[in-house]
């Protein structure tokens, strides 16, 4: 049986599962092990499939036609080299999920509104990966984002969440929309659904500009690309935690997949300045969503922002790697394409470790407001360590593996000297610039997330009682943390894990990376630059206990214990602490003016008055009131005043129809 007929088998059982779910409904505790331990196995199968695939000949194809879809085409798929490293990525968060969702599930309000969805959501994923022509992969595309909105609903009576729900539905059908015309502008006069068939044809260049622009607007609301991105914040939060770590971690991955099989693959030859677009958008997405995390108090909305910056930056490796290949630079496009593939991957791990943290600290405190939590460290440990690493790798700190792909990105950057298009030479610096200033924010952010919530002395009741959380979700965050460390200190493991992929879209690969001594990676070559993760990781490690252990051994003896520094307030009270406000504070004033309309306002109460002095911050979100509002403005608009054609006579509808008849025959008369 060929491997991509195996994995149709693992989408059948996970729709099986579903169904099953549906007859367990009335067993909430029982149905909830039985559909996460299944999904489990199930997707821990699919996972050796593919480890031996990659083991074995990574390179092959896998081709399987079933009798269903388009009568004279059937159903396609297809599994390959890039297939198979997404597929890995889909199932691999769909077993951590599944994994913490054994324990996180007992908690759950509303069981049967997610059991029977979240395994229809893992096969809906499979099978858009799995696709091999236009029509199974839009109704795959379509089915993953229908039961990914049901998923958000699940607490559809919550403040906010009904919303959240119709605007993801909205932005899906808008991105199904234009998958739909990049797919038939692919297919040509020949109408040839088949990705084959595609391959072998050669677009235009005005064809290949809209495609292009077709798909940034397509996979790009699906991943989260600026300005398609105003779903994202409000529906990851809306569900449970272990759907939004499949929905950010996992789902924007899949959207990735498809803007890189289209482009890169069926699309051809690229043009120089489709990398410029990309770079372009790329950079604007990477600030304005890490900009937007940061003004965040919501611990699962600061979360979702943050998944807009990644894939800002997973799109500025893309667009240099479109550059490189329209160049004919091949080494440098290997480089570029698998910075982004490294990313997507590394992504997929530190994310789904935040929400899974994110989810723990609900659990215990039933709060995401990051200004009732505090002091979580001492009475969530574990939680705190594994959540502090994922803190540390999506900041892009060695030796974790966050670095790792972004340092790729940068070596990339780095060779743009070498292309001869001068929008090049100015933009990708440009961009360089903006994606070193999205990875300091970053870094801010993310101790502003971990300090607020963890440190400090507990700002509300609730959190004074909070409990570690079960051993299912331990085992999933400290899993997830372990491999942020690993695929930091032998990151040349997945590179040359990713070579068959970058083999296959440019035709070339990284240098051979396990070759290096000391397990370091070469980019390009060892006189421009290099890297080891383990010899950073074994520098740290010797230096903090060598620390620690003079400070024990040899500091004074007189030791005391005392309240900590108040900043010269003697009493030390919750109050007393810094805020998420106030963190980021210095970065609002900063940036504030154009990326949120920021003001501010101070209300001084009068000399012997004894009313607090109030500080009063009023943002904007500059897309939706500028984008979105003026469109939703006018179809209501429009809507209001076309309701009335409802009440006309049967006669006026008549001559409606007559009138339109009318100016239809006159453009075909005068069309040339």
């Amino acid at each position: 049986m060929s491997g991509a007929a195996v994995l149709l088998w693992g989408v059948a059982a996970l729709l099986g599962t579903a169904v099953l779910a549906i007859a367990q409904s009335r067993r909430a505790g029982a149905g909830t092990r039985l559909v996460y331990s299944l999904t489990l196995g199930i997707s821990a199968a699919v996972i050796l499939v593919l480890a031996n695939r990659i083991i074995g000949n990574p390179g092959t194809v896998s081709v399987v036609t079933l009798p269903v879809g388009l009568p004279w085409i059937g159903a396609n798929f297809r599994l390959d080299a890039l297939s198979t490293f997404f597929l890995l990525v889909v199932n691999f968060g769909g077993a951590m999920a599944s994994l913490y969702g054994l324990g996180y599930g007992k908690h759950e309000s509303d069981p049967h509104r997610v059991l029977p969805f979240f395994p229809a959501f893992l096969a809906g994923m499979n099978l858009v990966v799995l696709a091999d022509d236009a029509f199974t992969f839009l109704l795959s595309w379509e089915f993953m984002s229908l039961v990914s909105w049901a998923l958000v609903m699940t607490h559809h009576r919550e403040q906010d969440n009904a919303r959240a729900g119709y605007i993801y539905l909205v932005m899906a059908g808008f991105g199904t929309l234009a998958l739909l015309l990049a797919f038939g502008l692919l297919s040509g006069p020949s109408g040839g659904y088949t990705f084959d068939a595609m391959r072998v044809a050669d677009p235009s260049p005005i064809v290949a500009t809209f495609v292009l622009a077709l798909m940034l607007l397509g996979a790009g609301s699906k991943a989260g690309l600026v300005p398609l991105h105003v779903w994202l914040p409000l529906a990851h939060p809306a569900a449970p935690s272990h759907v939004s770590a499949l929905m950010s971690g996992v789902m924007t991955k899949v959207a990735v997949y498809g803007f890189i099989r289209i482009v890169f693959d069926l699309l051809g030859e690229p043009t120089w300045w489709s990398g410029v677009i990309v770079l372009f958008f790329g950079g604007l997405t990477a600030v304005l969503g890490i900009l937007h995390a940061l003004m965040e108090n919501d611990l699962k909305r600061l979360l979702a922002y943050s998944t807009i910056e990644n894939i800002g930056v997973i799109f500025v490796s893309l667009g240099l790697a479109l550059a490189f290949k329209a160049n004919a630079m091949p080494l440098a496009a290997a480089l570029a394409l698998t910075a982004a593939l490294f990313h997507v991957l590394n992504h997929s791990f530190f994310k789904s470790l935040l929400f899974f943290g994110a989810g723990a600290v609900l659990t215990a405190t039933g709060e995401r407001n990051m200004e009732k939590l505090g002091g979580l460290i001492h009475r969530m440990p574990f939680t705190s360590f594994a959540f502090l690493v994922g803190c540390v790798a999506i900041s892009a700190l060695p030796p974790f593996n966050g670095f790792v792909s972004e340092w790729l990105a940068f070596q990339a950057i780095l060779q743009s000297p070498d292309l001869p298009q001068w929008g090049l030479k100015v933009m990708v610096p440009a961009v360089g610039g903006l994606l070193a200033l999205s990875a300091a924010l970053a870094a801010a952010c993310f101790v502003k997330a971990f300090g607020i919530t963890f440190l400090g002395r507990p700002r509300t009741a609730v959190v004074e009682t909070a409990r570690e959380v079960d051993h299912y979700s331990l085992v999933a965050m400290f899993t997830l943390a372990a491999l942020c460390l690993l695929a930091g200190i032998l990151p040349g493991l997945v590179i040359d894990g990713l070579s068959p992929v970058t083999l296959s879209l440019i035709g070339s690969r990284m240098p051979v990376q396990m070759a290096e001594p000391w397990l370091s990676i070469v980019p390009i070559a060892a006189s421009r630059s290099s890297y080891n993760g383990l010899l950073v990781f074994v520098f740290i490690a010797i230096s903090a206990s060598l620390a620690a252990y003079v400070i024990h051994r040899f500091a004074s003896q007189a030791l005391r214990r005392g309240p900590a520094w108040g900043c010269g307030f003697p009493d030390a009270v919750p109050t007393g602490q810094y805020t998420a406000v106030s963190f980021a504070q210095p970065i609002r004033r900063v940036f504030g003016t154009f990326a949120f309309r920021a003001s501010e306002q101070v209300e001084m109460p009068a000399p012997g008055e004894t009313s607090p002095a109030r500080l009063n911050v009023q943002m904007h979100d500059v897309i939706w009131e500028t984008l979105y509002q003026p469109i939703g403005g006018a179809i209501d608009f429009a809507t209001d005043h076309l309701n009335h054609l409802q009440f006309l006579t049967i006669r006026r509808y008549l001559t409606l129809v007559f009138l339109f008849l009318v100016a239809l025959l006159l453009v075909l008369a005068l069309w040339p």
